[in-house]
C-alpha cells in the first residue's frame, strides 16, 4: 500500500507549470453558478408551489434532495469517465442534459412529475461540478490552486443564493415555468462558449484508459489514509449543514416575517454575496496561513449563523445571518476541495468522491431537515447548529496538519 507521502506528493509533481486562463475558470463556474441556480430557485417558492399542486409545503419540499441526491449519485459515474475520455466530453454532456431536462421541468402539471424531474436533472448534471474540479487539479500548482477553487465555489455559492433570491423575484413576475426555461435558454448560451474554448481542455495527463477499475482502486487508497476519510466526512457534514439549513430560509421568512415571494428574494440576496465578492481572497488566504486554521472557524460561523436565526431577532439581524452562514460555506468547501486534490495523483477518482459526499449531504440533509422539522423550524435551525458547533470543536485537532 502506498504510503500518504508518496500519495500527495505526485498530484503536485503532476502540475501543470502553465496554467490556462482564468477567464475559462469563469465561465466554467458560470456554468456550476447555473446549474446551482437551478437547484435552489424552488426553495423560496415553495409555499407558492404548495397552494399550485394543492399539497403540503412539506411535501413539495422533497423535490430538493430528489435533485441533490441524484446529483451525488451520479458524480461517481461520471468522474472516472473523465478521467477515461477527458475533462470537456464529460462537461458537455452533463451541461446538455441540464438543458434539456431543465426545459423539461417547466411543462409539468404535478409535483410527482416535477421530483422525477429534478431526480433525472441531478443525475445528468452530475458531471459538471467534480469534472470542473477535477480540471482545476490538472491546471494549477497547488499553490496557486486557491484562487480557482476561490472563483469556483464562490460561484457555487453565488447560484445556491441568487437561485433563492433572484430566483423569487423573477418568478413573482415571469411565474414557475417560465423560470426554468429561462435557466435553460443560459444554460445553452454557456454551452456555446464553452465549444470555443475546446482546445484548453486538451492536456496532457488528462486521460487515463483504466477508468472504472482504476477509481475504486484509488478510492480504496484515498480511505485508507486517515487525511482521506476525515476529510470525506467533514465535507459530507458541511453539505448536509448548509443544505438543510439554507432549503428552508425561504419558508423561514415567509414564517416569521409573513412575506410574499418577491420579499424572499429580497431577504436571501446576502447569501452568495460573500463567496462571489470574497472568494478569490479568501482562496489566497487559505493558500498563504493554511487551511487548518480557516476551516474550524468556517464550521463554527455557520453554526452560529442557524443558532442566531433560530432566536427570532429583527428583521435586518436575520438578513445578515444570512450573508453569514453562506461566509461559513466560503471559509470551509473550498478549502475542503484543494485537500482533495492532493489526494491521489487520479485527480477524478478524487474528485469525484468529493462531489459525491457533498451531494449526498446536500440531499441528505434538506431530507432529514424536512423530516424533523415537526419539532418547530426554529428549533431545527437551532439542532442543526448546535450539532456544526461540536464539529467546529473537533475540526481543530482533525486539521491541525493541514497545509
Amino acid at each position: 500500500m502506498k504510503s500518504e507521502q508518496q500519495l500527495t506528493a505526485n498530484p503536485r509533481a503532476a502540475d501543470h507549470t502553465i496554467a490556462p486562463p482564468m477567464f475559462l475558470v469563469g465561465i466554467l463556474s458560470l456554468a456550476t453558478f447555473i446549474i446551482f441556480f437551478q437547484g435552489f430557485m424552488v426553495a423560496p417558492i415553495l409555499p407558492g408551489l404548495a397552494m399550485l399542486f394543492h399539497v403540503s409545503v412539506r411535501h413539495v419540499s422533497f423535490i430538493e434532495p430528489a435533485y441533490l441526491l441524484g446529483y451525488g449519485v451520479a458524480t461517481l459515474i461520471y468522474a472516472p469517465l473523465s478521467d477515461k475520455y477527458g475533462r470537456f466530453p464529460i462537461i458537455l454532456f452533463s451541461l446538455t442534459c441540464f438543458i434539456v431536462l431543465t426545459a423539461c421541468t417547466g411543462f409539468c402539471h404535478s409535483i410527482t412529475q416535477m421530483i422525477v424531474l429534478r431526480l433525472l436533472t441531478g443525475l445528468g448534471a452530475g458531471g459538471a461540478a467534480p469534472t470542473t474540479i477535477g480540471w482545476i487539479g490538472d491546471s494549477f500548482p497547488y499553490e496557486k490552486r486557491g484562487h480557482a477553487l476561490g472563483i469556483f465555489f464562490g460561484c457555487m455559492a453565488g447560484g445556491m443564493a441568487f437561485g433563492s433570491s433572484a430566483g423569487a423575484l423573477l418568478t413573482a413576475h415571469l411565474g414557475w415555468q417560465m423560470m426554468f426555461w429561462t435557466v435553460a435558454a443560459v444554460g445553452i448560451f454557456i454551452l456555446l462558449v464553452l465549444t470555443g474554448y475546446s482546445k484548453n481542455f486538451k492536456q496532457k495527463n488528462e486521460k487515463h484508459a483504466d477508468g472504472f477499475r482504476a477509481m475504486y482502486k484509488s478510492l480504496k487508497e484515498i480511505f485508507c489514509l486517515p487525511r482521506g476519510w476525515r476529510t470525506y466526512l467533514f465535507v459530507f457534514f458541511n453539505g448536509m449543514f448548509h443544505s438543510g439549513v439554507f432549503a428552508w430560509t425561504g419558508y423561514f421568512f415567509y414564517k416569521n416575517y409573513n412575506f410574499n415571494e418577491k420579499e424572499i428574494g429580497f431577504a436571501l440576496l446576502g447569501y452568495g454575496i460573500p463567496g462571489l465578492l470574497l472568494g478569490p481572497l479568501l482562496g489566497k488566504l487559505a493558500d498563504k496561513f493554511g487551511r487548518n486554521k480557516i476551516i474550524p472557524i468556517g464550521i463554527l460561523v455557520g453554526a452560529l449563523s442557524a443558532i442566531f436565526l433560530s432566536m427570532n431577532y429583527s428583521l435586518a439581524a436575520s438578513c445578515i445571518f444570512i450573508a453569514t452562514l453562506s461566509l461559513g460555506f466560503d471559509l470551509t468547501q473550498p478549502l475542503y476541495a484543494a485537500i482533495i486534490t492532493t489526494l491521489s495523483p487520479k485527480k477524478g477518482a478524487a474528485t469525484g468522491l468529493f462531489a459525491f459526499f457533498l451531494f449526498m449531504g446536500y440531499g441528505l440533509g434538506s431530507l432529514v431537515f424536512s423530516l424533523i422539522v415537526n419539532i418547530g423550524l426554529n428549533q431545527t435551525f437551532r439542532l442543526f447548529g448546535i450539532v456544526a458547533v461540536v464539529v467546529s470543536c473537533i475540526a481543530v485537532k482533525v486539521f491541525r496538519n493541514a497545509a
